[in-house]
């Protein structure tokens, strides 16, 4: 549960499913053992204004932490990503609203830095709102918004530029996947990049295992709210039943492992029709929601080197609690 700067970053827009790859998505995973449900559904208009309302509760951390350190140390990070001042493309995967990278963007042009920003987002709407706002808020920016999955689009950026790639990740979305993924995942950045090409990733980090489950489990029921509402999303777009009422949210932090997971609990055997498909639950059956993975920093550089990349820099919070991490690729 990290998107970058809104909701809509790490997420499939409405906009952009079909409700056929929805209906088949659900099923499968209702159907597998143990039942699961992808979080990339979460964020319908529903689901976007209680995830911002979450970011906005006091025991969610990361979005501030990582705000922290582009409003604070964006000098910092500029430094680390200029290099010997050659001409360069910012890509940013699954930019949204764009709100953090801004302040990184602004500095870089006050200080007259040879770049071009390429946001990429799976949203059409995301990117045009980027192509035609980002030009009034930052004058003088180059923006070349490519609206697409993020390696078809990498590859795309390769064909139209020749310059330097420095491809941000940010609000820990490498979080949002298993350690195992999360690595195939940073091979396959790699595979789309060449060598001096660089990396902006943000992860958050192992820190007091109350602190990490609080943010997952909030006292004002705003995560069970977001979870729930996924149930009633497929009861508006796909015709099921969910009774929304005898279904609980569980969260559950491994301060060993660092996998801090969310679960939505069956409270009475039930059947759930979906569709044309009838869904059986026993009591206390649990669906498989989300995990959001944090990592300590010596891990995060570990998850560089055998990712084919160099460690170069790390930016951290004030608190230690978040890391900006900048790799490049060898």
């Amino acid at each position: 549960m990290s998107p970058t700067n809104t909701a809509t970053q790490s997420s499939v827009s409405s906009a952009s499913i079909t409700d056929d790859q929805f209906y088949k998505d659900v099923i499968n995973g209702l159907t597998s053992s143990p039942k699961q449900l992808e979080s990339k559904y979460f964020y319908d208009a529903n689901g976007d204004k209680l995830f911002q309302d979450l970011m906005n509760c006091a025991e969610y951390y990361p979005t501030n932490c990582e705000m922290e350190i582009f409003t604070s140390r964006t000098a910092e990070l500029a430094k680390a990503i200029t290099g010997n001042g050659d001409a360069f493309d910012l890509i940013e995967l699954g930019a949204g609203d764009a709100t953090k990278s801004s302040h990184l963007l602004s500095y870089l042009i006050e200080n007259k830095t040879d770049f071009t920003y390429l946001p990429i987002d799976i949203s059409g709407n995301v990117i045009n709102y980027l192509n035609i706002t980002l030009p009034v808020t930052l004058p003088g920016i180059k923006i070349t918004g490519l609206q697409g999955e993020y390696f078809d689009m990498l590859k795309k950026a390769a064909s139209i530029s020749k310059n330097r790639k420095v491809v941000m990740f940010l609000g820990s979305n490498i979080g949002n996947m298993p350690v195992t993924d999360a690595e195939e995942f940073c091979r396959e950045l790699r595979n789309n990049l060449s060598e001096g090409d660089m990396v902006l990733v943000g992860a958050d980090l192992k820190k007091n295992p109350k602190t990490v489950l609080a943010a997952y489990n909030d006292e004002g029921g705003i995560t069970k709210q977001f979870n729930i509402n996924l149930l009633t999303r497929i009861n508006r777009e796909l015709g099921a039943d969910f009774n929304t009422f005898q279904f609980d949210h569980y969260a559950m932090y491994d301060p060993e492992t660092g996998a801090c997971k969310s679960y939505l609990i069956s409270l009475a055997e039930q059947r759930v029709n979906v569709g044309e498909e009838a869904v059986d639950f026993q009591k206390d059956e649990y669906i498989y929601m989300e995990i959001s993975q944090k990592y300590t920093a010596n891990q995060v550089s570990e998850m560089a080197e055998r990712s084919g990349f160099k460690p170069v820099s790390q930016v951290f919070d004030n608190k230690n609690w978040f890391v900006d991490a900048i790799w490049m690729a060898v």
